[in-house]
């Protein structure tokens, strides 16, 4: 456990330290879930737990409070979620129509797509309604999640919007994820 962690620790960005710390200190993780689709919803609740509520957040900084994340960044902090697991995580998987960004499988009946988005997208609403599917018909038809990331409060509301209107909102294959930086106040100032 500690090679894949120490491993890990050099093969993403710097500033993803902190959350091979996290898994390597407060995550003892072993697959539970029967089946990619299960596993990849308790993965990436666990990276959203980790971004809302444990300063995951910052990574998406720069020193000067400057956001730098990127569907590239938060796609290689759900990499480094998947440590200990019997599933393959694959990244830009291309069986036409396009690379899909992760596609999580435990062989060829139990497959799920997931898609990351930034809620600043110029074209998420279109990619919300088509992008995903299109791939899963190219992949046999898995399961499909979609995870977005936003920054803002206006951001968020925009994306709510969005997916009240493609009647997408509280679906349970689409996660959004707050970074926030204006939200999360220290627990200590916090008042009534």
């Amino acid at each position: 456990m500690n090679y894949v962690i120490k491993t890990l620790s050099r093969t993403i960005p710097v500033f993803a330290k902190e959350l091979a710390e996290i898994l390597k200190n407060e995550f003892k993780f072993k697959s539970l879930a029967k089946d990619s689709y299960t596993e990849s919803l308790n993965r990436i609740r666990f990276l959203k737990k980790v971004i809302e509520a444990q300063d995951g957040y910052k990574l998406f900084y720069d020193k000067e409070k400057n956001v730098i994340g990127t569907e590239a960044s938060l796609q290689k902090y759900f990499k480094a979620v998947w440590y200990a697991t019997e599933f393959s995580v694959d990244s830009e998987v291309n069986n036409g129509r396009g690379p899909v960004d992760f596609k999580t499988s435990f062989g060829t009946d139990d497959q799920t797509i997931i898609e990351f988005k930034l809620a600043s997208n110029s074209q998420i609403k279109d990619n919300l309604q088509k992008q995903a599917e299109i791939y899963a018909a190219a992949n046999n038809n898995p399961h499909i999640i979609k995870v977005i990331l936003y920054f803002t409060k206006e951001e968020e509301q925009r994306i709510i919007n969005i997916l009240k209107e493609l009647h997408l909102y509280e679906n349970e294959n689409i996660i959004l994820i707050d970074a926030r930086k204006d939200n999360k106040q220290s627990a200590s100032k916090v008042k009534k």
